[in-house]
This record gives structure tokens, C-alpha cells and sequence, in this order.
């Protein structure tokens, strides 16, 4: 994975034209880590290649995509990738090898915590979503209501409903998310 994710960053540094002290002025990482990385013979902490993705201008997620090698229909608990990150907060684990076969979408997302005097903006959309919240507390905004929900409560409603989430609470919120339909259905 360091292998994939170093030539990814080299790919995307030399297609912007930019050196590796360019690239290391604008993330604060030394030029022999950074060289080190490209080859693949170091690995990197989150937050630094967060660093790294807003120097070369793309989603971190970027630099997960693309490694289930596995297209059976069963996926380890030991086999599970992280697929997108979204704000450092929402970190998206997709439930299905087959991305772009299926009408639905099942993900896992963990919500980290964060400030109850942040704004949250709910929005709406095509299709339905399902939700099963695992552990912690999830705040669920629906239609200008807002409920708390906690683990094996669920809700399934129509994503034409203005609708978001939140974590309000100290700890980690996971929840089963299914989604329709799938956006990355080919």
C-alpha cells in the first residue's frame, strides 16, 4: 500500500510540475521523507497526507481508492478499507466489493465528535437512505426536526427529505448506512 499510495503522490507532483522542495514547502515534510514515500519505502500518518493531498489538490480519499483486489461477494472483517474521509470526520468504509454492480450502496461510517455549536447544514437528494446506528449517540436532522438515536435504533426514509447527521457527543458513532441509489453504479 506505502508502494501505491508514494507513486500516486509522485504521479500527481509531476503532472502539477512541482519538485519535491516544492512539494515539502507547501506540507511542512522534509524532502528526503517525501522522496523515501514515493518510493515506497516509508509510510505516512493521515493528517500528513491530508498535507499532501491539499498541496496537489485532490480528495484524500484519492489515495484509498482502488485496492480491492477481492470481487467475491463477502468481505473479511480483516479485509474492510477505509474508502473516503470526508472533513476529517466522517470516515467511510464501503460493505460490497462490487461498488458498481449494485442498485444499493452499504457502507459502514464512523463520526468522529465534534463542537455542538457547529452548524450543520442538511440537505436533500435523490433516492432513499437507510440507517442503523452501531454505537454512540447519532443526532439525525429530518425535515427540521432533530432526533437522537442510539445503538439498534434505525431510520429509513426518503433522501428528498432535507436530512443530515451528527456526533454532539464525546465518543465515536458508528452506523450501517444503505443507500439507493448507488452513485457508483455503472
Amino acid at each position: 500500500m506505502n508502494k501505491d499510495i508514494g507513486s500516486k503522490i509522485k504521479e500527481l507532483r509531476t503532472r502539477k510540475k512541482m519538485t519535491l522542495k516544492d512539494l515539502s514547502e507547501k506540507t511542512g515534510l522534509s524532502t528526503g521523507f517525501l522522496s523515501q514515500l514515493e518510493r515506497g519505502l516509508t509510510s505516512i500518518a493521515t493528517d500528513s497526507l491530508e498535507k499532501i493531498a491539499e498541496a496537489v489538490e485532490v480528495d484524500l480519499s484519492y489515495f484509498f481508492g482502488g485496492y480491492t483486489k477481492n470481487r467475491s461477494s463477502i468481505i473479511r472483517s480483516y479485509e474492510k478499507e477505509v474508502f473516503q474521509i470526508i472533513n476529517g470526520r466522517f470516515i467511510h468504509y464501503h460493505l460490497t466489493n462490487n461498488t458498481g454492480e449494485n442498485s444499493i450502496l452499504p457502507r459502514l461510517i464512523e463520526l468522529l465528535p465534534i463542537n455542538c455549536d457547529e452548524d450543520i447544514s442538511p440537505y436533500a437528494h435523490e433516492g432513499e437512505e437507510f440507517v442503523y446506528v452501531l454505537e454512540g449517540t447519532l443526532t439525525l436532522f429530518l425535515n427540521n426536526e432533530q432526533f437522537e438515536l442510539f445503538p439498534g435504533d434505525s431510520a429509513h426514509y426518503s433522501s428528498a427529505m432535507v436530512h443530515n447527521w451528527a456526533n454532539y457527543t464525546n465518543k465515536l458513532v458508528r452506523l450501517i448506512v444503505a443507500s439507493a441509489p448507488n452513485p457508483f453504479k455503472e
